[in-house]
């Protein structure tokens, strides 16, 4: 199994070279979901370059270096992006529709992680090709050992 250390990027501190070195980019602005699954990256030991953002604006911003995370220099992209639905400002599926069509960034596995249930959310993530639809189970235990085997599976695996 891969050993990272800790998580180099926290929320209010990213530095254009941690930006470049993102492995894993979270956007959930629910505390409580982004606390069980930055714990659950931990105990798989693979929270380590992980960028958590809470609003579609700054995901976008983030994955198209706009805004606070504008460089010039060439960009790596996060090997995979655990996105939610319900976000402030821009939501999920509007991240996923702008990532999916962009020739450059549509190869970036993106798997939603979400509490809807409802089936237009699914059939329109599908649709835009997401790679994985996952509705957050309501066990603490299950949702910890579910982010756990995803982020095996798109970061080691795959």
């Amino acid at each position: 199994m891969l050993n990272l250390p800790a998580p180099e990027i926290t929320r209010n501190q990213t530095s254009m070279k941690q930006v470049n070195d993102v492995e894993i980019l979270l956007i959930n602005n629910n505390a409580a979901d982004a606390e069980t699954i930055i714990g659950a990256l931990q105990q798989v030991k693979l929270s380590g370059k992980l960028v958590h953002l809470t609003t579609g604006e700054e995901g976008l911003d983030f994955i198209f270096g706009r805004g606070r995370f504008y460089n010039q220099g060439k960009r790596k992209f996060p090997k995979v992006i655990f996105l939610d639905i319900k976000l402030p400002e821009i939501e999920g599926i509007e991240v996923l529709r702008h990532i999916k069509a962009n020739e450059i960034t549509r190869v970036i596995p993106v798997v939603v992680l979400t509490s809807s249930t409802e089936k237009k959310d699914i059939i329109n993530s599908y649709n835009l090709a997401v790679n994985s639809f996952v509705v957050k189970p309501a066990d603490a235990a299950q949702f910890t050992k579910i982010v756990g085997e995803l982020a095996s599976y798109w970061l080691l695996i795959n």
